[in-house]
């Protein structure tokens, strides 16, 4: 199964979260599966493509020509994967991956999670987003779904597209 990940590239965070995102890298390469991110070396993408590589996945790195051009891309990209832009990135992941994951992430994160659901709720595909809730990060997400829901603003149940899990057990059930 090829899994997309969408997470923070950012620097500060990572020892916050990144016992959990290894445990998932590692996860990744030990249960035969490929991982495919956005391909930065910096954050908490270089500390799951780290443990995914370290652990035998294929990793599959979408990298925008930018982060190509200042050097930011990781050295444990299997298939590199160039693009122009943060759009042709999304684009690319969606369509190599199976089911997305979404560790704690910002706007970019945001932005990849949305896309994803927006696309399935219109019928471009049938792939979820799964938002991994370490130590409860997407509980203000998922509390404003919520209360999208429940003003009517959601077609359907906003759940039927995107699943919460709060463990990498978790995760791996709704990977099936």
């Amino acid at each position: 199964m090829k899994i997309a990940v969408f997470c923070s590239a950012n620097n500060d965070i990572v020892p916050q979260y990144s016992a959990e995102v290894e445990e998932l890298g590692k996860w990744i390469g030990t249960s035969g599966n490929t991982l495919v991110y956005g391909g930065s070396n910096t954050g908490l993408m270089e500390c799951l493509a780290k443990a995914a590589n370290d652990s035998g996945a294929m990793v599959i790195g979408v990298v925008p020509q930018i982060l190509e051009k200042g050097g930011r891309a990781s050295d444990y990209i299997d298939v590199d994967v160039p693009c122009d832009n943060l759009s042709d990135r999304k684009d690319l992941m969606l369509a190599q991956a199976d089911v997305a994951v979404a560790l704690p992430g910002g706007i970019g994160t945001l932005d990849e999670i949305f896309t994803v659901a927006a696309s399935r709720t219109i019928g471009y595909h049938q792939k979820k987003v799964i938002l991994y809730n370490i130590r409860g990060f997407w509980d203000r997400l998922i509390d404003a779904l919520d209360d999208l829901q429940a003003k009517g603003m959601i077609r359907g149940k906003w759940s039927d597209g995107i699943r919460v899990a709060t463990s990498l057990d978790e995760i791996k059930q709704y990977i099936g």
